[in-house]
């Protein structure tokens, strides 16, 4: 049994908010300075939810535009109708709403002159919440209005966290699922934990893996990743050093093998149909609620399937990485060649699909499928493949018919890598400008990917030794390839290549 300790070394969370013990955030909007005082004074020991409340003072519905453009808290507005013009409260009103779209916070409109505008015309014709004059606003009433504005304020958030909450949720998911190894998977599951739940938080993922996987026979804990509470962690030797509180909570989810949860934190124990064990530990700065604990247990069982599947397969791709590069050696050494040939090409085939903007699958898929460019001399003959000193026209004749014979032995298959590998096959001696074989294909006629595999494939036999030519020096192949640039090879291709030479020399050096 293997037990992989794996942590997350991207937590890209949002910052932590605490709403227990929040004040409600309350704005007075009245060009009279006695309005702010009394108002504050007569509500200075409201409480409701047990949040106080905490008050800010415009003057001008000018100064409030500017202020609740940077603010999105505020729970309740008292806003006056009067102020510098007849209507400012007004077109302020309509400024939060259409402008800037601000549909949650509960507007009070508090007049002194009720004539300026009639109650029924401005709840008809604007989108406020409550319409008083100011002389009817007694204590009592104004606590009133309080209650009411601040319970729909409150039911709104409610709604809105839960809208947002299974936003986070399918997004969560999405974005773990979407990760393409184990070392990608640890750090989408914790960062889109904290994302889920809306807090900022430590932790990590543990799983105790049945004998199938390829991480069986290591009998010892690994580190992957981590966060920068465990960042002493990445060494494996160090897995020890984990915080006493932490490593007891771990191994007493894993012994009693059942989910566990403190005050701030949560250790989830599953074991997947698979029978793989699996354990996720996250530490919180304040304490989380049965529903935040109920999301975590969700999600967590989801992310323990999901990890068994990507576990399967990342051995199969590993399976079927290191069986294709056997063959590709194999092939290559009939040849005379380094089995280390095919590797070179693949590094440099990947460094040109990234330099192209491909994505990372796609990369991975164009240095696996390049190292099978030449699986067709599987079909040529010893005598030609082998024979030291140059070819004659008609051993030359049969030696150009493995491009031909590599597409039509990997097109046998449906998966996509072979597909890929049947086309640089076939491909990768075709030139920019028209003279290769065996199609005589001309710039962008040829694929992209058989372009990449010809500059890969030429500049690493010349620095290579073979029956019949001495290796070149690295400088001396990257010369020819820019004079054969729009000639033999695609000259935005070379350009890439000269752009990034530092990573050219390491694939030589390494």
């Amino acid at each position: 049994m293997t037990d992989d300790l794996v942590f997350s070394d991207e937590p890209e969370t949002e910052l932590a908010r605490s709403h227990s013990g929040a004040r409600w955030q309350v704005l007075v909007v009245d060009d009279e300075p006695a309005v702010h005082e009394v108002t504050k004074l007569v509500m200075s020991d409201f409480e409701m939810d047990w949040r106080g409340l905490e008050f800010s003072h415009c003057y001008s519905a000018a100064e409030a535009r500017s202020f609740l453009a940077q603010r999105q808290d505020i729970a309740l507005i008292l806003l006056d109708v009067v102020m510098e013009s007849e209507h400012a409260g007004l077109e302020l009103a309509k400024y939060i709403r259409e402008d800037l779209g601000n549909l949650n916070v509960r507007i009070v409109l508090r007049t002194g002159q009720p004539g300026q505008a009639p109650e029924e015309q401005v709840i008809r014709d604007y989108d406020i919440n409550d319409y008083k004059e100011k002389t009817d606003l007694t204590r009592r009433k104004l606590i009133t209005v309080f209650y009411a504005g601040l319970r729909a304020y409150r039911d709104l958030m409610r709604l809105e966290n839960a809208r947002r909450g299974l936003v986070r949720s399918i997004e969560a998911i999405s974005e773990v699922c979407d990760s393409h190894n184990l070392r990608s998977f640890a750090s989408a599951v914790l960062s889109q934990l904290n994302y889920l739940l809306d807090l900022q938080g430590e932790g990590l993922c543990a799983s105790r893996l049945s004998a199938y996987t390829a991480n069986s026979a290591h009998g010892k804990l690994k580190v992957l990743a981590a966060t920068d509470a465990f960042s002493q962690l990445i060494s494996e030797d160090k897995v020890d050093n984990l915080p006493e509180a932490v490593r007891n909570a771990i191994l007493q989810s894993l012994g009693e093998k059942v989910s566990r949860h403190g005050e701030r934190f949560y250790a989830g124990y599953f074991k997947t149909k698979a029978g793989s064990e699996s354990l996720i530990y996250m530490e919180f700065p304040e304490p989380i609620s049965d529903q935040s604990r109920e999301l975590l247990e969700m999600f967590s069982r989801n992310v323990a399937s999901t990890y068994d599947g990507l576990l399967l397969r990342e051995e199969t791709q590993n399976t079927q990485s290191d069986t294709i590069a056997a063959l590709g050696g194999a092939i290559e050494g009939r040849g005379g060649e380094s089995a280390h040939h095919v590797q070179r090409v693949g590094a440099l085939a990947a460094l040109l699909a990234r330099a192209s903007g491909h994505s990372d699958n796609e990369v991975e898929m164009i240095r696996l499928a390049s190292t099978l460019h030449d699986v067709g001399k599987a079909g040529i003959p010893d005598q030609i493949l082998s024979k030291p000193g140059p070819l004659s026209e008609d051993e030359w004749t049969v030696m150009r018919t493995h491009a031909v014979l590599g597409h039509q032995l990997l097109d046998q298959s449906d998966s996509r890598l072979h597909a890929l590998g049947a086309l640089i096959a076939r491909e990768h001696h075709e030139r920019w400008d028209g003279s290769g074989y065996p199609a005589g294909l001309k710039g962008s006629d040829i694929s992209l990917a058989g372009r990449i595999a010809a500059v890969a494939d030429v500049l690493d036999s010349l620095v290579s030794a073979s029956p019949y030519k001495p290796a070149w020096e690295l400088a001396k192949a990257l010369d020819y390839l820019y004079r054969e640039a729009g000639k033999h090879f695609d000259p935005e291709l070379v350009q890439r290549l000269k752009e990034n030479l530092p990573e050219v020399e390491r694939i030589y050096k390494g």
